[in-house]
Protein backbone atom coordinates (compact mmCIF):
# COMPACT_ATOMS: atom_id res chain seq x y z
CA UNK A 1 0.00 0.00 0.00
CA UNK A 2 2.56 2.28 1.09
CA UNK A 3 5.20 1.93 -2.18
CA UNK A 4 1.79 2.76 -3.88
CA UNK A 5 0.69 5.45 -2.73
CA UNK A 6 4.23 6.87 -2.76
CA UNK A 7 5.14 6.28 -6.34
CA UNK A 8 1.48 7.22 -7.55
CA UNK A 9 2.30 10.69 -5.66
CA UNK A 10 5.53 10.82 -6.99
CA UNK A 11 4.21 10.60 -10.04
CA UNK A 12 1.06 13.09 -9.89
CA UNK A 13 4.18 15.64 -8.19
CA UNK A 14 6.41 15.96 -11.89
CA UNK A 15 2.80 15.60 -14.14
CA UNK A 16 2.04 19.25 -11.69
CA UNK A 17 5.14 20.79 -12.05
CA UNK A 18 5.04 19.91 -16.11
CA UNK A 19 2.18 21.23 -16.46
CA UNK A 20 2.51 24.51 -14.28
CA UNK A 21 5.87 25.00 -15.02
CA UNK A 22 5.49 28.25 -11.82
CA UNK A 23 4.55 25.62 -9.19
CA UNK A 24 7.77 23.94 -9.49
CA UNK A 25 9.74 26.51 -6.87
CA UNK A 26 6.76 25.82 -4.62
CA UNK A 27 6.82 21.89 -4.92
CA UNK A 28 10.67 21.61 -4.33
CA UNK A 29 10.38 24.06 -0.90
CA UNK A 30 7.22 20.97 -0.14
CA UNK A 31 9.47 18.87 -0.22
CA UNK A 32 12.86 20.39 1.28
CA UNK A 33 10.30 20.92 4.42
CA UNK A 34 8.45 17.54 4.19
CA UNK A 35 12.42 16.33 4.60
CA UNK A 36 12.52 18.18 7.55
CA UNK A 37 9.06 16.86 9.28
CA UNK A 38 10.52 13.38 8.89
CA UNK A 39 12.84 13.89 11.26
CA UNK A 40 10.48 15.66 13.58
CA UNK A 41 8.38 12.02 13.02
CA UNK A 42 11.13 10.25 14.70
CA UNK A 43 10.77 12.63 17.74
CA UNK A 44 6.86 12.37 17.42
CA UNK A 45 7.18 8.16 17.72
CA UNK A 46 9.03 8.98 21.15
CA UNK A 47 6.29 11.46 22.43
CA UNK A 48 8.42 14.52 22.00
CA UNK A 49 7.73 17.85 20.00
CA UNK A 50 9.74 19.85 19.44
CA UNK A 51 9.09 23.67 18.62
CA UNK A 52 12.31 25.00 17.95
CA UNK A 53 13.53 22.20 15.46
CA UNK A 54 13.97 25.34 12.73
CA UNK A 55 17.01 26.19 13.99
CA UNK A 56 18.53 23.57 12.20
CA UNK A 57 17.36 24.34 9.19
CA UNK A 58 18.81 27.73 9.43
CA UNK A 59 21.73 26.30 10.50
CA UNK A 60 22.90 24.00 7.36
CA UNK A 61 21.25 27.31 5.22
CA UNK A 62 23.43 29.86 6.67
CA UNK A 63 26.46 27.18 6.08
CA UNK A 64 25.46 26.70 2.18
CA UNK A 65 24.89 30.66 2.18
CA UNK A 66 28.49 31.20 3.28
CA UNK A 67 30.54 28.55 1.72
CA UNK A 68 28.24 28.84 -1.48
CA UNK A 69 31.08 31.32 -2.92
CA UNK A 70 33.84 29.47 -2.23
CA UNK A 71 32.35 25.94 -3.36
CA UNK A 72 29.70 26.81 -5.26
CA UNK A 73 28.53 23.23 -6.35
CA UNK A 74 25.05 21.99 -5.20
CA UNK A 75 26.38 18.53 -3.77
CA UNK A 76 29.59 19.21 -1.69
CA UNK A 77 27.13 21.99 -0.06
CA UNK A 78 24.50 19.84 0.55
CA UNK A 79 26.95 17.14 2.28
CA UNK A 80 28.32 20.07 4.42
CA UNK A 81 24.61 21.66 5.10
CA UNK A 82 23.57 18.34 6.40
CA UNK A 83 26.92 17.92 8.36
CA UNK A 84 26.44 20.97 9.81
CA UNK A 85 23.17 20.35 11.17
CA UNK A 86 24.21 17.11 12.31
CA UNK A 87 27.07 18.25 14.37
CA UNK A 88 24.96 21.04 15.69
CA UNK A 89 21.74 18.94 17.18
CA UNK A 90 24.87 16.24 18.32
CA UNK A 91 26.03 19.00 20.62
CA UNK A 92 22.27 20.18 21.39
CA UNK A 93 21.30 17.16 21.87
CA UNK A 94 23.45 16.02 25.01
CA UNK A 95 21.24 18.32 26.60
CA UNK A 96 18.10 17.48 24.89
CA UNK A 97 17.94 14.21 25.53
CA UNK A 98 17.58 14.44 29.45
CA UNK A 99 13.88 16.20 28.82
CA UNK A 100 10.53 14.76 27.86
CA UNK A 101 7.28 16.36 27.23
CA UNK A 102 6.98 20.19 27.39
CA UNK A 103 10.34 20.75 29.05
CA UNK A 104 11.58 18.92 25.87
CA UNK A 105 9.32 21.23 23.68
CA UNK A 106 10.03 24.91 25.04
CA UNK A 107 14.02 24.21 25.12
CA UNK A 108 13.84 23.60 22.32
CA UNK A 109 12.27 26.60 20.93
CA UNK A 110 14.82 28.24 23.69
CA UNK A 111 17.72 27.46 21.96
CA UNK A 112 16.19 28.38 18.62
CA UNK A 113 15.44 31.72 19.63
CA UNK A 114 18.78 32.16 20.71
CA UNK A 115 20.29 31.18 17.44
CA UNK A 116 17.50 33.47 15.74
CA UNK A 117 18.55 36.90 17.84
CA UNK A 118 22.60 35.90 17.19
CA UNK A 119 21.63 35.65 13.73
CA UNK A 120 20.00 39.76 13.90
CA UNK A 121 22.71 40.85 16.08
CA UNK A 122 25.92 39.81 14.20
CA UNK A 123 25.07 41.64 11.01
CA UNK A 124 28.46 42.31 10.04
CA UNK A 125 28.65 38.38 9.66
CA UNK A 126 25.00 37.33 8.66
CA UNK A 127 23.56 40.98 7.19
CA UNK A 128 20.65 40.45 9.76
CA UNK A 129 17.26 40.68 8.33
CA UNK A 130 18.67 41.64 5.11
CA UNK A 131 19.60 38.17 4.64
CA UNK A 132 22.96 36.61 2.45
CA UNK A 133 22.16 35.87 -1.34
CA UNK A 134 23.10 32.72 -2.71
CA UNK A 135 25.14 33.31 -5.84
CA UNK A 136 24.40 30.95 -9.16
CA UNK A 137 25.50 27.24 -8.37
CA UNK A 138 26.73 24.75 -10.35
CA UNK A 139 25.16 21.04 -10.36
CA UNK A 140 27.82 18.28 -10.12
CA UNK A 141 30.11 20.52 -11.67
CA UNK A 142 27.95 21.34 -14.27
CA UNK A 143 26.78 24.98 -14.87
CA UNK A 144 22.81 24.57 -15.97
CA UNK A 145 20.70 27.40 -17.18
CA UNK A 146 18.21 28.50 -14.81
CA UNK A 147 15.35 26.42 -16.04
CA UNK A 148 17.85 23.49 -16.04
CA UNK A 149 18.95 24.45 -12.56
CA UNK A 150 15.47 24.32 -11.14
CA UNK A 151 14.54 20.84 -12.65
CA UNK A 152 17.96 19.18 -11.57
CA UNK A 153 17.31 21.13 -7.77
CA UNK A 154 13.38 19.84 -7.95
CA UNK A 155 14.37 16.15 -8.90
CA UNK A 156 17.02 15.88 -6.02
CA UNK A 157 14.76 17.10 -3.64
CA UNK A 158 12.06 14.33 -5.11
CA UNK A 159 14.92 11.51 -4.93
CA UNK A 160 15.68 12.20 -1.58
CA UNK A 161 12.37 11.85 -0.32
CA UNK A 162 12.09 8.77 -1.27
CA UNK A 163 15.79 7.77 -0.22
CA UNK A 164 14.58 9.14 3.73
CA UNK A 165 11.49 7.82 3.56
CA UNK A 166 12.83 3.88 2.46
CA UNK A 167 15.24 5.09 5.17
CA UNK A 168 13.00 5.96 8.15
CA UNK A 169 11.02 2.70 7.33
CA UNK A 170 13.36 0.88 8.09
CA UNK A 171 14.66 2.91 11.17
CA UNK A 172 11.35 2.61 13.17
CA UNK A 173 11.33 -0.87 12.04
CA UNK A 174 14.96 -1.95 13.84
CA UNK A 175 15.42 -2.58 17.59
CA UNK A 176 15.91 1.30 17.83
CA UNK A 177 12.81 2.08 16.47
CA UNK A 178 11.13 -0.15 18.42
CA UNK A 179 12.71 1.10 21.64
CA UNK A 180 12.08 5.14 19.91
CA UNK A 181 8.26 3.66 20.81
CA UNK A 182 8.70 3.00 24.28
CA UNK A 183 9.86 5.92 25.65
CA UNK A 184 6.25 6.86 24.80
CA UNK A 185 5.20 4.45 26.50
CA UNK A 186 6.94 2.14 28.79
CA UNK A 187 10.27 4.49 29.52
CA UNK A 188 10.82 2.31 32.86
CA UNK A 189 9.94 -0.74 31.48
CA UNK A 190 12.51 0.21 28.40
CA UNK A 191 15.12 0.87 31.26
CA UNK A 192 14.82 -2.05 33.31
CA UNK A 193 15.71 -4.48 30.28
CA UNK A 194 19.21 -2.53 29.69
CA UNK A 195 18.45 -0.27 27.11
CA UNK A 196 19.14 3.72 28.00
CA UNK A 197 16.30 5.66 26.61
CA UNK A 198 18.39 9.11 26.59
CA UNK A 199 20.69 7.19 24.22
CA UNK A 200 17.68 6.15 22.11
CA UNK A 201 16.25 9.48 22.16
CA UNK A 202 19.84 11.07 21.54
CA UNK A 203 20.03 8.73 18.42
CA UNK A 204 17.01 9.91 16.70
CA UNK A 205 17.85 13.86 17.76
CA UNK A 206 20.63 13.86 15.72
CA UNK A 207 19.09 12.13 12.76
CA UNK A 208 16.50 14.36 12.82
CA UNK A 209 18.37 17.61 13.04
CA UNK A 210 20.82 15.86 9.80
CA UNK A 211 17.57 15.41 8.10
CA UNK A 212 16.26 19.03 8.76
CA UNK A 213 19.77 20.01 7.82
CA UNK A 214 19.34 18.60 4.32
CA UNK A 215 15.56 20.19 4.21
CA UNK A 216 17.28 23.09 5.01
CA UNK A 217 20.14 23.09 2.44
CA UNK A 218 17.76 22.25 -0.32
CA UNK A 219 15.57 25.24 1.02
CA UNK A 220 19.09 27.53 0.83
CA UNK A 221 19.29 26.62 -2.90
CA UNK A 222 15.99 26.30 -4.28
CA UNK A 223 15.31 30.01 -2.56
CA UNK A 224 19.04 31.60 -2.92
CA UNK A 225 17.93 34.08 0.04
CA UNK A 226 18.72 33.09 3.55
CA UNK A 227 17.22 35.23 6.23
CA UNK A 228 17.10 34.80 10.39
CA UNK A 229 13.11 34.11 10.07
CA UNK A 230 14.22 30.82 8.82
CA UNK A 231 15.11 29.91 12.93
CA UNK A 232 12.20 32.11 14.32
CA UNK A 233 9.51 30.49 16.14
CA UNK A 234 6.92 30.62 13.55
CA UNK A 235 9.28 28.74 11.11
CA UNK A 236 9.20 25.63 14.22
CA UNK A 237 5.43 26.24 14.44
CA UNK A 238 4.82 25.42 11.04
CA UNK A 239 6.85 22.23 10.88
CA UNK A 240 4.68 20.83 13.59
CA UNK A 241 1.76 21.99 11.67
CA UNK A 242 2.52 20.38 8.48
CA UNK A 243 3.16 17.01 11.02
CA UNK A 244 -0.03 17.31 12.03
CA UNK A 245 -1.86 17.99 8.94
CA UNK A 246 -0.22 15.29 6.79
CA UNK A 247 -0.23 12.90 10.11
CA UNK A 248 2.48 11.59 12.10
CA UNK A 249 1.26 8.03 11.97
CA UNK A 250 3.51 7.35 8.59
CA UNK A 251 6.00 8.24 6.47
CA UNK A 252 4.33 9.91 3.74
CA UNK A 253 2.45 11.64 6.18
CA UNK A 254 5.06 14.84 6.62
CA UNK A 255 5.43 14.84 2.81
CA UNK A 256 1.43 14.68 2.18
CA UNK A 257 1.40 17.54 4.85
CA UNK A 258 3.94 19.68 3.67
CA UNK A 259 2.60 19.79 -0.29
CA UNK A 260 -1.15 20.64 0.75
CA UNK A 261 0.51 23.21 3.26
CA UNK A 262 2.25 24.83 0.40
CA UNK A 263 -0.02 24.68 -2.06
CA UNK A 264 -2.75 25.95 0.25
CA UNK A 265 -1.01 28.83 1.13
CA UNK A 266 0.32 29.97 -2.12
CA UNK A 267 -3.14 29.84 -3.91
CA UNK A 268 -4.80 31.26 -1.02
CA UNK A 269 -1.97 33.70 -0.87
CA UNK A 270 -3.34 34.50 -4.00
CA UNK A 271 -6.72 35.01 -4.08
CA UNK A 272 -7.38 36.08 -0.12
CA UNK A 273 -4.06 37.91 -0.03
CA UNK A 274 -5.65 39.65 3.75
CA UNK A 275 -7.06 36.15 5.17
CA UNK A 276 -4.83 33.01 3.77
CA UNK A 277 -3.88 32.19 7.73
CA UNK A 278 -7.64 31.75 8.25
CA UNK A 279 -7.75 29.53 5.44
CA UNK A 280 -4.39 27.37 6.54
CA UNK A 281 -6.71 27.80 10.30
CA UNK A 282 -9.56 26.15 8.78
CA UNK A 283 -7.88 23.32 6.80
CA UNK A 284 -6.18 22.02 9.96
CA UNK A 285 -9.03 22.52 12.11
CA UNK A 286 -11.10 20.10 9.19
CA UNK A 287 -8.34 17.47 9.28
CA UNK A 288 -8.21 17.29 13.25
CA UNK A 289 -12.12 17.00 13.23
CA UNK A 290 -12.80 15.23 10.12
CA UNK A 291 -9.43 12.77 9.49
CA UNK A 292 -7.22 13.22 13.14
CA UNK A 293 -4.82 10.46 11.29
CA UNK A 294 -4.33 13.31 9.08
CA UNK A 295 -4.27 13.23 5.78
CA UNK A 296 -2.52 9.99 4.49
CA UNK A 297 -4.09 8.60 6.93
CA UNK A 298 -7.50 9.29 5.58
CA UNK A 299 -6.00 7.76 2.07
CA UNK A 300 -5.10 5.09 3.59
CA UNK A 301 -8.22 3.68 5.03
CA UNK A 302 -10.09 5.42 1.43
CA UNK A 303 -7.52 3.05 -0.65
CA UNK A 304 -8.16 -0.06 1.75
CA UNK A 305 -12.10 0.05 1.23
CA UNK A 306 -11.74 0.78 -2.28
Amino acid sequence: MIPLLSSAGAAAIVVVALLVPWLKFVLTLALAKGLVVLGILLLLRAGQVSFGHAMFIAIAAYTVAFLAPSIGDVVPLLLLGTLAAMVAGALVGLFMARYRDIFFSMLNLAVSMVLYALLEKFYRITHGSDGIRVPELSFAGLTLERTQYEWAIFLLALVLCFGAGWFVRIYLSSPMGVALSAIKTREARLEFAGVSARQVLYAAYVLSAGMAGLGGALIAMTSRHVTPQLAYWTSSGELVFIAILGGAGNVLGPFAGALTYELVRSYAAAWFAGSWQAILGAVLLAVILFAPTGLIGLLIRKAKRA
